[in-house]
Protein backbone atom coordinates (compact mmCIF):
# COMPACT_ATOMS: atom_id res chain seq x y z
CA UNK A 1 0.00 0.00 0.00
CA UNK A 2 2.51 2.36 0.91
CA UNK A 3 4.76 2.12 -2.33
CA UNK A 4 1.30 2.21 -4.56
CA UNK A 5 0.58 5.59 -2.23
CA UNK A 6 4.10 6.94 -3.05
CA UNK A 7 3.41 6.18 -6.81
CA UNK A 8 0.25 8.48 -6.68
CA UNK A 9 2.03 10.71 -5.10
CA UNK A 10 4.73 11.12 -8.10
CA UNK A 11 1.76 10.47 -10.61
CA UNK A 12 0.21 13.66 -9.69
CA UNK A 13 2.95 15.57 -9.57
CA UNK A 14 3.82 14.66 -12.91
CA UNK A 15 0.09 14.88 -13.94
CA UNK A 16 -0.28 18.73 -11.94
CA UNK A 17 3.28 19.82 -13.90
CA UNK A 18 4.64 20.40 -10.42
CA UNK A 19 8.17 19.72 -9.63
CA UNK A 20 8.71 17.26 -6.21
CA UNK A 21 12.18 17.11 -4.16
CA UNK A 22 12.41 14.15 -1.88
CA UNK A 23 12.32 15.13 1.79
CA UNK A 24 14.44 14.29 4.74
CA UNK A 25 12.04 11.24 5.85
CA UNK A 26 11.45 7.87 4.57
CA UNK A 27 8.63 8.58 1.69
CA UNK A 28 8.46 12.57 2.46
CA UNK A 29 8.09 14.42 -0.95
CA UNK A 30 8.23 18.60 -0.82
CA UNK A 31 6.37 20.45 -3.52
CA UNK A 32 5.82 23.72 -3.90
CA UNK A 33 2.31 25.18 -5.16
CA UNK A 34 1.41 28.71 -6.65
CA UNK A 35 -0.71 31.22 -5.22
CA UNK A 36 -1.50 34.85 -5.65
CA UNK A 37 -2.13 36.52 -2.40
CA UNK A 38 0.74 33.85 -0.88
CA UNK A 39 3.40 33.59 -3.81
CA UNK A 40 3.61 30.14 -3.30
CA UNK A 41 3.06 27.49 -0.83
CA UNK A 42 5.87 24.95 0.65
CA UNK A 43 4.17 21.54 1.47
CA UNK A 44 5.58 18.45 2.87
CA UNK A 45 4.00 15.34 1.80
CA UNK A 46 4.59 12.19 4.03
CA UNK A 47 3.34 8.99 3.00
CA UNK A 48 3.30 6.19 6.30
CA UNK A 49 2.40 2.45 6.02
CA UNK A 50 -1.31 3.96 7.52
CA UNK A 51 -1.42 7.59 6.31
CA UNK A 52 -0.45 10.26 3.84
CA UNK A 53 -0.23 13.31 5.53
CA UNK A 54 0.22 17.32 4.75
CA UNK A 55 1.51 19.83 5.81
CA UNK A 56 1.98 23.50 5.06
CA UNK A 57 3.83 26.84 6.81
CA UNK A 58 1.65 29.28 6.26
CA UNK A 59 2.91 32.26 7.95
CA UNK A 60 5.02 32.53 11.84
CA UNK A 61 3.08 34.12 14.71
CA UNK A 62 1.41 36.46 14.71
CA UNK A 63 2.54 39.50 16.57
CA UNK A 64 -0.85 40.99 18.14
CA UNK A 65 -4.65 40.51 18.48
CA UNK A 66 -3.96 36.75 19.17
CA UNK A 67 -7.15 36.11 20.42
CA UNK A 68 -9.19 37.89 17.38
CA UNK A 69 -6.22 36.07 15.49
CA UNK A 70 -6.78 32.50 16.60
CA UNK A 71 -10.45 32.58 17.35
CA UNK A 72 -10.96 32.61 12.92
CA UNK A 73 -8.90 30.19 12.46
CA UNK A 74 -10.79 28.02 14.37
CA UNK A 75 -13.84 29.10 13.32
CA UNK A 76 -12.34 28.73 9.51
CA UNK A 77 -11.52 25.04 10.69
CA UNK A 78 -15.15 24.02 10.86
CA UNK A 79 -15.47 24.95 6.83
CA UNK A 80 -12.23 23.33 5.38
CA UNK A 81 -12.40 20.52 3.95
CA UNK A 82 -9.66 17.75 4.77
CA UNK A 83 -7.78 20.61 6.24
CA UNK A 84 -7.12 22.08 9.16
CA UNK A 85 -5.18 25.40 10.81
CA UNK A 86 -2.88 24.14 13.43
CA UNK A 87 -0.01 25.68 15.51
CA UNK A 88 3.74 24.16 16.28
CA UNK A 89 5.23 24.70 19.48
CA UNK A 90 6.66 28.22 18.79
CA UNK A 91 3.28 29.47 17.69
CA UNK A 92 3.72 29.53 13.72
CA UNK A 93 0.97 28.30 11.70
CA UNK A 94 0.14 25.52 9.45
CA UNK A 95 -2.48 24.08 7.42
CA UNK A 96 -2.12 19.97 8.06
CA UNK A 97 -4.56 17.11 6.19
CA UNK A 98 -4.75 13.39 6.39
CA UNK A 99 -5.76 10.50 4.13
CA UNK A 100 -5.90 6.85 5.05
CA UNK A 101 -3.77 5.32 3.27
CA UNK A 102 -6.10 3.27 1.11
CA UNK A 103 -7.48 6.25 0.21
CA UNK A 104 -4.72 7.83 -1.97
CA UNK A 105 -4.58 8.40 -5.48
CA UNK A 106 -4.11 11.11 -7.81
CA UNK A 107 -7.12 12.35 -7.66
CA UNK A 108 -7.75 12.07 -4.34
CA UNK A 109 -4.21 13.83 -3.57
CA UNK A 110 -5.17 16.72 -5.93
CA UNK A 111 -8.13 17.34 -3.51
CA UNK A 112 -6.25 17.84 -0.64
CA UNK A 113 -3.60 19.90 -1.81
CA UNK A 114 -6.41 22.05 -3.34
CA UNK A 115 -7.63 22.78 -0.59
CA UNK A 116 -4.94 23.49 1.66
CA UNK A 117 -3.81 25.84 -1.15
CA UNK A 118 -7.42 27.62 -1.00
CA UNK A 119 -7.12 27.91 2.28
CA UNK A 120 -3.88 29.06 2.41
CA UNK A 121 -3.97 31.54 -0.14
CA UNK A 122 -7.16 32.34 0.55
CA UNK A 123 -6.60 32.98 4.49
CA UNK A 124 -3.44 34.57 4.40
CA UNK A 125 -4.34 38.81 3.58
CA UNK A 126 -6.78 38.20 6.32
CA UNK A 127 -4.93 36.58 8.78
CA UNK A 128 -1.78 39.21 8.05
CA UNK A 129 -4.40 41.90 8.62
CA UNK A 130 -5.23 40.50 11.83
CA UNK A 131 -2.15 39.39 13.53
CA UNK A 132 0.08 42.24 11.70
CA UNK A 133 -1.53 45.19 10.96
CA UNK A 134 0.80 47.17 13.55
CA UNK A 135 4.34 45.95 12.10
CA UNK A 136 2.42 46.65 8.46
CA UNK A 137 1.65 50.32 8.70
CA UNK A 138 4.80 50.84 10.65
CA UNK A 139 6.51 49.23 7.28
CA UNK A 140 4.10 51.39 5.11
CA UNK A 141 4.69 54.96 6.93
CA UNK A 142 8.75 54.11 6.51
CA UNK A 143 8.35 53.32 2.91
CA UNK A 144 6.37 56.30 2.21
CA UNK A 145 8.26 58.33 3.91
CA UNK A 146 11.47 57.42 2.40
CA UNK A 147 9.48 56.72 -0.98
CA UNK A 148 10.39 52.93 -1.30
CA UNK A 149 7.71 51.21 -3.06
CA UNK A 150 4.62 49.98 -0.90
CA UNK A 151 4.04 47.67 -3.88
CA UNK A 152 4.28 44.41 -1.54
CA UNK A 153 1.43 46.12 0.99
CA UNK A 154 -0.87 47.52 -1.68
CA UNK A 155 -3.73 44.32 -1.14
CA UNK A 156 -3.42 46.78 2.27
CA UNK A 157 -3.60 49.95 0.99
CA UNK A 158 -7.10 50.69 2.53
CA UNK A 159 -6.06 49.59 6.08
CA UNK A 160 -2.58 51.38 5.45
CA UNK A 161 -3.29 54.35 4.10
CA UNK A 162 -3.41 57.65 6.07
CA UNK A 163 -6.47 58.76 4.23
CA UNK A 164 -8.21 54.83 4.43
CA UNK A 165 -6.63 53.80 7.88
CA UNK A 166 -8.55 56.84 9.75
Amino acid sequence: MRQQAEDAVRAWADEAGVPITPGTRRGEFVVELPGEAKLRTGVSILVTERALSVSAFVMRRPDENHEAFYRWMLRRNTRLPGVAFALDQLGDVYLTGRLPIQGVTPGTLDDLLGALLTASDGSFNELLALGFLSSMRREWAWRVQRGESTRNLEAFRHLLDDEGAG
